[in-house]
């Protein structure tokens, strides 16, 4: 028998589970549905070299992000401490020039003692 010859009846029992006694045939036997071999929407699944170099993109932006940030919370801190010193600084000169005062006050009291002294020894 020719594959011509053949009615169309057998051959599709021939690819069900069993035929049944009727010869009729059931249900069709199928291939498993692999989701993971086949497309999904326009979006093709990556082959392993191609999520090695995706992490690798990931990686190095997830690291030029950290250096930036790091780049700025620096500039800020840099800020921070030229401020802090800038005040330093001021109330550094504030508190010299109150002492630069007093010492001068000093100064001119020891000046003026020493005057009444000399004074009090020239009327003698």
């Amino acid at each position: 028998m020719s594959m011509e010859e053949v009615p169309m009846k057998e051959v599709e029992a021939s690819r069900t589970k069993g035929a049944p006694v009727s010869g009729r045939t059931w249900k069709i036997d199928k291939e498993q549905l692999r989701i993971s071999s086949r497309q999904v929407r326009n979006k093709k699944l990556k082959s392993w070299e191609l999520k090695q170099q995706k992490r690798l993109e990931d990686k190095q932006f997830k690291e030029r992000m950290k250096q930036l940030k790091d780049e700025k919370e620096q500039q800020r801190q840099e800020r921070i401490q030229s401020l802090r010193e800038r005040r330093e600084k001021k109330e550094e000169k504030e508190r010299y020039e109150i002492m630069a005062a007093k010492m001068h006050a000093k100064k001119v009291d020891r000046m003026r003692r020493r005057e009444k002294r000399n004074k009090a020894l020239r009327e003698r």
